[in-house]
């Protein structure tokens, strides 16, 4: 009788996850919520006239925003990520006709 074998994933295993890591810059209004892909970090970042642009219930800051809406943000990171639409420096841009 054969054995069978079964690897567990390692860090570069090609998934793709959304550790609770976000920020905020008052001086560009830009929110980033961080990705891990295959073990790397890499920054999903965001307009927040497009957050407000796109949602109807905004919250007192930009941040309380993003994590009412995170599910949304995460999933056109995700997209954007799975299609290989990075920066030049690795990042991800989320654009109003991502969400």
């Amino acid at each position: 009788m054969e054995a069978i074998v079964h690897k567990q994933k390692t860090a570069g295993d090609g998934r793709i996850l959304f550790p609770t890591l976000h920020c905020w810059n008052p001086d560009t209004e830009i929110i980033t919520i961080a990705a891990q892909v295959s073990g790397k970090r890499v920054s999903c970042r965001i307009a927040y006239t497009d957050i407000k642009t796109k949602f109807s219930e905004i919250f007192d800051t930009p941040l309380d925003s993003v994590i009412k809406y995170r599910t949304e943000i995460e999933a056109a990171a995700r997209s954007l990520i799975e299609n290989k639409k990075y920066e030049k420096d690795g990042s991800i841009k989320i654009n109003y006709a991502d969400l």
